[in-house]
């Protein structure tokens, strides 16, 4: 009967710490846009965002 006492404080302080866990993450909108990322990676972009400087530069002769 002893463990009840320790049990059910320790039971409220872990709800209202995964409360206050949630209103967190709710308030800085960790749940803004669950799709977006999702289709953003099989969207085909044309135009590479970073651009590239592809100078080829002939091998040199080793003889």
């Amino acid at each position: 009967m002893d463990i009840i006492f320790l049990l059910i404080p320790l039971a409220l302080v872990l709800v209202v710490v995964i409360v206050w866990v949630f209103m967190w993450a709710v308030r800085s909108d960790q749940f803004d846009d669950l799709e977006g990322p999702a289709y953003r990676i099989l969207m085909d972009e044309d135009e590479p965002k970073i651009e590239r400087e592809d100078k080829e530069e002939e091998p040199k002769d080793k003889n």
